[in-house]
């Protein structure tokens, strides 16, 4: 019995020392001295004028800016996702035509300026006042006369959105390539169709590679909203705190104000981004929360334990018997 208890005795532990780190230290301390030199400048500078952003930030134009801004980056973002799903697809295509005009418009909308092209359609009134449908180099059947009475949200939108989807379209192919062909061939095998195999079997999967870099161009769209002055577009948040800043000298605290909503939205954005990932990484990602084991099974596993560990001493007379 005690040579049993004996054998069954818990090991003994190295008493192990650890690793200083002094490294660490420094940093934190450089870090957090460098914080509180900017929190002590940023309260005892009166130039901040942290009573004007207390006044405007909640301010009628300012909260419309940014409703404007949100509208911009959502319903461009719509048009992006939907145009670059369609790339992507043309890009996959057997068809020489389809698969060389997408490249053709990510190749023009990626190596054009996103201002250039927002001036662009800012004056496409001026270029085309009318269009019209007819015989080529003849008479004109339908004529419509081409007006904005939007103020400039149509331009903008069409302007965010065409640039977003040259950029979106990549993101999709290489998405849409991370699936192992073997998918595609496995569901063609079972008499699917290429849409059904694209909407059911491809696109879900590759929805882990796509949602990531879709967030962050989201987050980008909505600072690159900031740009629509080129249109004209004169509702959004920036330009609202910079008329707010001009009517009143101090463009520091609007520049505060803007920067603070600007980070707020993001910020909301990135909650629910880092959600979407969760969900589409399921089954993947390592970083998930453990399995829940049964306490039944947990039990019957803990039951033959014994049995298991006595088996190899059974195996080791075995040889001895023989030789005897």
């Amino acid at each position: 019995m005690d040579h049993h208890q004996a054998g069954h005795a818990a090991p003994v532990l190295n008493d192990a020392v650890p690793v200083r780190h002094p490294g660490r230290w420094i940093s934190a301390i450089i870090i957090v001295g460098a914080v509180i030199l900017m929190i002590q400048s940023a309260i005892t500078n009166p130039n901040f004028r942290w009573d004007v952003v207390g006044t405007y930030i909640l301010d009628v134009k300012v909260v419309q800016g940014v409703g404007w801004t949100l509208l911009l980056t959502v319903a461009a973002m719509v048009l992006a996702i939907v145009l670059a799903i369609l790339l992507a697809v043309m890009r996959q295509s057997d068809n020489p035509v389809l698969r060389y005009t997408s490249w053709v418009w990510v190749w023009f909308f990626r190596g054009t300026p996103v201002y250039t092209q927002l001036v662009f359609w800012g004056l496409v009134t001026v270029l085309y006042p009318t269009l019209s449908l007819g015989i080529p180099f003849g008479p004109q059947l339908v004529t419509y006369v081409l007006s904005d009475p939007t103020h400039g949200l149509i331009p903008a939108i069409l302007g965010l959105g065409l640039n977003e989807s040259a950029y979106l379209a990549e993101i999709f192919r290489a998405g849409l390539k991370s699936v192992d062909k073997g998918q595609t061939e496995a569901a063609e095998a079972l008499g699917m169709g290429k849409g059904k195999i694209m909407w059911r079997i491809i696109l879900p999967q590759a929805m882990r590679i796509i949602v990531p870099p879709t967030g962050n161009e989201t987050i980008g769209m909505l600072k690159t909203t900031s740009l629509v002055l080129a249109v004209p577009f004169t509702l959004d948040l920036t330009f609202a705190t910079n008329a707010l800043a001009n009517r009143i000298y101090l463009p520091i605290p609007l520049l505060i104000i803007a920067a603070a909503w600007y980070l707020l939205v993001t910020s909301v954005l990135m909650v629910g981004q880092h959600y979407i990932e969760a969900y589409y990484g399921k089954g993947v990602d390592t970083n998930l929360a453990p399995a829940v084991i049964n306490p039944a099974a947990a039990k019957a596993a803990a039951a033959v334990a014994p049995s298991a560990e006595a088996e190899p001493s059974l195996k080791m007379e075995f040889p001895e018997e023989e030789a005897k």
